[in-house]
């Protein structure tokens, strides 16, 4: 059962969500050459205790392992999940993807967007712009009435129009009290299947979108997911309120 949020609940994640905005705001700023991601995932966790927050993925676990790391921090050819290295320095020309999710006051806020350090090949550059905005149009289908395979349909019908690859390894989900909530959703799949969308849900939309292949592996780590083919990867994030209107994006940062 997907839950539907309270109007005290919806308030809390409001907060968590910009606190969870502000974090991915202000990290980004600390993006250049020259600086490793261990350092740039330790100011992660500077920003996120100065608002009262603490990390969602810190130590999270699976199985038998528990993540290292208070912000996923991946470059390049990873995907999702990468673990800040002091042996890992920015470059110019990297693309870098910043995933903030944190828990305020028992709910939580999650976020990711892909940056370029300077500029990249044109075709990246396109991935980056394409994929930002297959995030919105599967925004646009959050309302009232919609099924969660039309958020998925639009994200897909967006992405085949450029030559770029939806990775299906990985999906958003529900969120609220927990960081994974019913329902999955995918960024591929048919239109009007699968849940009905209602008032108070709050969903993290999230496409992931490869320059080449589709075909994901998992690093040594156990946790950090490349491509394949290793070329770069894409990934934008937003944490959604379904409300009567339409749908209402918690992780933008109000002015």
């Amino acid at each position: 059962m997907i839950p539907i949020k309270t109007e005290e609940e919806i308030q809390k994640m409001r907060e968590a969500c910009q606190i969870a905005a502000l974090v991915l705001e202000k990290l980004s700023t600390y993006l250049a050459p020259g600086v490793n991601t261990y350092d740039l995932d330790q100011t992660g966790k500077q920003l996120i205790e100065s608002y009262g927050a603490s990390s969602t993925v810190y130590n999270y676990r699976m199985g038998n392992r528990s993540f290292p790391a208070f912000t996923c921090i991946s470059i390049n050819e990873e995907i999702v999940h990468g673990i800040g290295s002091i042996k890992r320095v920015l470059r110019p020309g990297d693309n870098v993807t910043l995933d903030v999710t944190v828990t305020y006051n028992e709910f939580i806020g999650d976020n990711a967007r892909t940056y370029i350090i300077g500029q990249a090949d044109e075709r990246v550059e396109e991935l980056v712009r394409s994929t930002e905005s297959a995030l919105y149009h599967g925004i646009d289908q959050a309302k009232p009435g919609k099924r969660v395979g039309d958020i998925s349909h639009a994200v897909q019908k967006f992405i085949e129009s450029y030559p770029f690859a939806i990775v299906k390894d990985f999906v958003g989900h529900g969120i609220g009290r927990s960081m994974h909530e019913e329902p999955q959703i995918p960024n591929f799949g048919e239109p009007r299947t699968g849940k009905k969308l209602k008032p108070g849900m709050t969903l993290a939309i999230e496409p992931m979108v490869n320059l080449g292949s589709a075909e994901v592996e998992m690093a040594p780590d156990g946790w950090t997911a490349l491509t394949r083919d290793g070329k770069p990867s894409a990934h934008f994030e937003h944490t959604v309120l379904i409300t009567p209107n339409g749908p209402e994006i918690l992780t933008i940062v109000k002015k």
